[in-house]
């Protein structure tokens, strides 16, 4: 995913954890940032069952359509 640089003003005291944090995880700092982000807004679950994902394109489309039906039979 490509990545785009930006300015952040937060508290010193957690850009200092974030530095320690990076240093004893041989990390960069804005890849600790981003791990903490992801995991603040739930993409750190979506990527993981994102990763388990066996379905076909075809059967994920299956899926989609007869919980569509189901959902709509229920409010008719």
């Amino acid at each position: 995913m490509p990545k785009t640089r930006t300015t952040l003003t937060i508290d010193e005291g957690l850009l200092r954890s974030v530095k320690v944090r990076a240093a004893r995880l041989g990390l960069g700092e804005s890849e600790v940032i981003e791990q903490a982000i992801r995991r603040e807004i739930g993409m750190d679950l979506f990527d993981s069952l994102w990763e388990r994902n066996t379905l076909t394109e075809e059967d994920a489309d299956r899926l989609a359509l007869e919980a569509q039906h189901i959902t709509r039979n229920k409010s008719s």
